[in-house]
């Protein structure tokens, strides 16, 4: 198995830390359910499926970047994206210090899921071309 360059290691670390954010607020979510504090059950529950399914799949994502999976980059990048827009909706509503984390998030880890060791580590054959 080829090395994994530091730009790979990035890339997964910060997909399963936003994974395990989206975990978290699923947990949360489900927390505030079961404590009655959530104003709508159906909403509540269905916010605490979504938190943890995405998340366990940002995690598996993530860890397919870290075994040099090459179908993993295209779902790490594309995670960037929708952190991006995030981001922007949160500078939007004068939330500027989380639009800050998650814009500095989605910028180095896509900076390091397209950089140039990632690719040459993905997709080896691609070298001798």
């Amino acid at each position: 198995m080829p090395s994994r360059p530091i730009t790979i290691v990035i890339a997964a670390a910060l997909e399963a830390l936003v994974g395990l954010a989206a975990a978290v607020g699923g947990l949360y979510s489900l927390f505030n359910t079961v404590t009655g504090r959530a104003s709508e059950l159906t909403s509540a529950l269905s916010l605490t499926a979504l938190g943890l399914g995405v998340g366990a799949l940002l995690v598996f994502v993530a860890r397919g970047l870290w075994q040099l999976r090459d179908w993993a980059r295209t779902p790490v990048f594309v995670t960037q994206i929708f952190l991006a827009v995030v981001a922007y909706y949160m500078f939007t509503s004068g939330q500027y210090l989380y639009g800050a984390v998650l814009l500095v998030v989605a910028v180095c880890a896509s900076a390091a899921v397209l950089s140039p060791p990632t690719t040459a580590a993905l997709f080896p054959e691609e070298r001798g071309k």
